[in-house]
């Protein structure tokens, strides 16, 4: 298990141990066949496990984790050598022991002085054996994809077991609603999307109805999850859903992404633990995202949580980091206009981006030296080849300040799109375009509004094509 948090923003929620009320915890740990050995106590955090406790086995097999102030709610576990362990909740009753086989947890654990811990285990073992069923009916579907008889007594048998699952939740998160187990299990509940009526006469109704089950499931797709409760911050679940609903659920767009955010923050804002999970989550999981055009998600986040005050969980160093890093993206997020760069050219006259009247302009910064350019460019010249007569042209700027390399490596491969020369970055196009490695592409519209950024060569001709086909009708 890692004791080191990843991302940095996450460090804050090493407080979250102190965060209940004095009332002490003690659990009793007997790993039978085990003894004189070390075991950790762990605990989930989104999808991460961390430890907290080192414990050490007697000659009995016989340890006890305890603590004067109360654990935060959630889902803990006892981490066996080999890396195999047996998880538990953690609720309001703080004091149970724990028991198993070492070797054969699964069938041996049982607890003591915990309902909700026994009725887990109950939980898990039946469900197991659900999921088991619906696989070997998943498999017999397979086996019989050419047999439309068998198939259709297979599928009134799959659709008979998704009733018997979602009913087993449901009794399950009822008779659990106070505690954690609950929450757990109503979280698991899919969505149950209504079947719609198209109008009679609609145009296109088969577009309308995915459009009318997609707003449905978006606008759903939280409802079985408590957004003020903090209980789920020590699970994976949350963090389950977070992911799900941001990279599949949402269309991958800023402005469909920023929207949702808006109005699920706005939900999660009355709970300072599930605010703060879930700001660090959006933030690494956009940051990280190699989605042309999620940078404008960070900047956001950046703008409305991180630089604004909200997250006061972040250091100053952090804050005036972040800063810089989003000034830099600021001018060149995807829709904005171009910045516009006059500078000396290899024809020996001065060059402005503006001047370019072409439905298509490709920035490319380059060096000659650069390993990846050296790939990239030679693919550049064999598109603009077919392209420079279809309306598409090239400014390329050259990052490094040798000029005779730049002029050699011209001449030798015959570059004769427009050979940029701005080794002082009077234009400052380091900053407006963000240049920290090379190569870089962006693309441009007549208009020279940012349509692309970061593409990789080989990837340019077939956005252009779909750019013309959809976006210039």
């Amino acid at each position: 298990m890692k004791r080191v948090l990843l991302h940095v923003v996450f460090a804050v929620f090493s407080y979250l141990v102190y965060g209940q009320a004095q009332q002490g915890f003690e659990i009793n740990i007997t790993i039978n066949g085990l003894k004189d050995s070390t075991v950790f106590f762990a605990y989930h955090l989104g999808d991460r496990q961390y430890v907290r406790d080192t414990l050490v086995l007697d000659s009995n097999g016989k340890t006890a984790v305890k603590g004067n102030e109360a654990l935060q709610h959630g889902i803990y576990m006892i981490v066996l050598p080999g890396h195999t362990y047996f998880e538990m909740l953690v609720s309001d009753d703080q004091h149970f022991s724990a028991s198993c086989l070492y070797g054969d947890y699964v069938n041996t654990l049982k607890f003591d002085g915990s309902d909700e811990n026994t009725a887990f285990l109950a939980y898990q073992k039946t469900w197991r054996k659900m999921q088991e069923d619906m696989g070997a009916i998943a498999k017999r579907a397979s086996e019989n994809r050419n047999n439309s008889d068998s198939l259709g007594v297979i599928n009134r048998a799959r659709a008979a077991q998704e009733r018997a699952m979602k009913d087993y939740l449901n009794s399950v998160a009822a008779a659990n609603r106070q505690n954690v187990l609950g929450a757990l299990v109503k979280a698991i509940l899919p969505v149950e999307i209504p079947v719609f009526d198209v109008p009679a006469g609609a145009g296109n109704p088969d577009s309308l109805l995915r459009v009318l089950n997609y707003t449905y499931n978006k606008n759903h797709f939280f409802d079985n999850i408590s957004l003020d409760d903090d209980r789920l911050v020590r699970t994976p679940i949350l963090q389950a859903k977070l992911k799900t609903f941001f990279s599949d659920i949402v269309i991958q767009v800023p402005d469909s992404i920023n929207m949702e955010i808006d109005r699920f923050m706005a939900k999660c804002s009355g709970n300072y633990r599930v605010f703060q999970f879930v700001s660090v989550f959006l933030f690494n999981h956009f940051r990280e995202s190699d989605i042309m055009g999620h940078d404008a998600v960070v900047v956001k986040l950046a703008d409305d949580i991180y630089l604004s005050g909200k997250a006061d969980w972040i250091t100053q160093e952090f804050k005036d980091d972040l800063r810089r890093q989003v000034e830099l993206i600021r001018p060149n997020l995807i829709g904005k206009q171009a910045q516009n760069m006059v500078m000396d050219s290899y024809s020996g006259i001065f060059v402005s981006l503006y001047d370019i009247e072409k439905d298509f302009t490709i920035l490319y910064f380059w060096e000659p030296d650069c390993g990846h350019c050296k790939e990239a460019t030679p693919k550049l010249k064999t598109y603009y080849e077919k392209a420079k007569n279809d309306n598409v042209e090239i400014f390329a700027v050259c990052t490094t300040t040798d000029r005779e390399k730049w002029s050699k490596y011209i001449q030798d491969n015959q570059l004769l799109w427009i050979n940029g020369w701005d080794p002082q970055r009077q234009s400052h196009f380091d900053y407006y375009y963000n240049i920290q490695s090379t190569p870089m592409v962006y693309i441009l519209d007549r208009n020279k509004k940012i349509i692309a950024k970061k593409l990789a060569v080989e990837n340019i001709e077939s956005f252009i094509e779909n750019y013309r086909k959809y976006a210039m009708q």
